[in-house]
């Protein structure tokens, strides 16, 4: 049962280990780069300047304090955003911008370069050596974004097959747009901190019945859940139960053991007190001569009553006699 029970414990690890790393740095995708911007988005002093869009695809909050951004694949360590920014944990679904004006003394979110003649950006996680994300800058226009058709996913995102189904619609109309590009679209019209392409009114429940109209996908998902878990129940508790019986009948043979063995005679020199009583009472029936009493100091005499029957129990005295009438003549 212990080998099991570490087993357990082991899948628990993993799988929370698993879970952990789903939405960590890893989950972290560039989003859209701006290289020259002269009529978009101004930071919070009122500048314009390019930009770069960090987008979290995990639905757990992720922090990238640490990590670094940059344009040259031989220095990956150009600016490392800094610790201690409340900001820098990125909720779930969300995006968040670095502005590229080379002047870090603004904030958290000023980088240290500039994007003017980058080919490549780079996203590098907290070890300053591994690469999270990276993307080649195509020439772009002023005022021209290079961004993902759909949030968070393209070449760089390995997808479900559930997933892909659900966003069917999604990546058509992204599809539509530019054709040629896989994931990546030029823009015209940069969306800084939102997303690159949304249905609007469509909802996650209306897609899901696009793709599953009668409900069989759901349906078949739902009852795999149900009966795996009560699979996995029934042989927990078969495991458990084995283990208490076996633990059970172990302790019942140590009893009975430990009873015969203090049944046993004692065969270490030391003479019981049962045994000199036995001896005793046998010397002193042998001695007498009557084994049934030890003396007769009375004598019972016995009369043989004349009535064959037990008076005590007769009826015959408790009934009144007769009357008897006597007439005259």
């Amino acid at each position: 049962m212990k080998k099991y029970f570490k087993l357990f414990i082991l899948l628990g690890v993993l799988f929370c280990a698993t879970s952990s790393y789903a939405q960590n740095i890893s989950d972290m995708r560039l989003n859209e780069v701006v290289v020259t911007n002269t009529e978009g988005f101004e930071d919070d002093y009122g500048y314009r300047s390019g930009w770069i869009e960090l987008f979290n695809t995990s639905y757990g909050t992720v922090n990238i304090a640490g990590c670094y951004l940059s344009t040259d694949p031989d220095n990956l360590t150009m600016y490392m955003i800094p610790k201690g920014d409340v900001l820098t944990q990125i909720k779930p679904r969300q995006h968040t911008l670095f502005w590229a004006d080379g002047v870090k003394e603004r904030g958290t979110f000023h980088v240290s370069f500039n994007l003017e003649g980058a080919k490549e950006v780079f996203f590098v996680s907290t070890d300053g050596k591994t690469i999270v994300d990276r993307v080649a800058i195509p020439q772009l226009d002023t005022n021209q974004s290079y961004a993902r058709k759909v949030d968070g996913e393209g070449s760089n995102k390995v997808e479900s097959i559930v997933y892909k189904s659900i966003n069917k619609s999604i990546k058509a109309k992204a599809n539509e747009a530019d054709p040629t590009v896989e994931g990546w679209v030029v823009c015209n019209a940069p969306t800084p901190s939102t997303n690159n392409l949304t249905l609007d009114g469509v909802s996650k429940g209306a897609q899901l019945k696009e793709v599953d109209p009668f409900g069989i996908f759901l349906t078949i998902s739902a009852m795999m859940v149900t009966f795996l878990s009560l699979i996995i129940l029934y042989f927990i508790f078969k495991r458990i139960g084995k283990f208490h019986i076996k633990k059970k009948s172990e302790n019942a043979k140590e009893a009975t053991k430990n009873v015969a063995n203090s049944a046993k005679a004692d065969t270490s020199g030391q003479v019981s007190a049962e045994i000199y009583a036995a001896i005793s009472m046998a010397m002193h029936l042998y001695k007498i001569d009557n084994e049934a009493h030890d003396f007769e100091n009375t004598v019972l005499t016995i009369h043989k009553e004349s009535k064959s029957y037990s008076p005590w129990s007769s009826k015959i005295y408790t009934l009144r006699e007769t009357p008897q009438v006597n007439k005259r003549k």
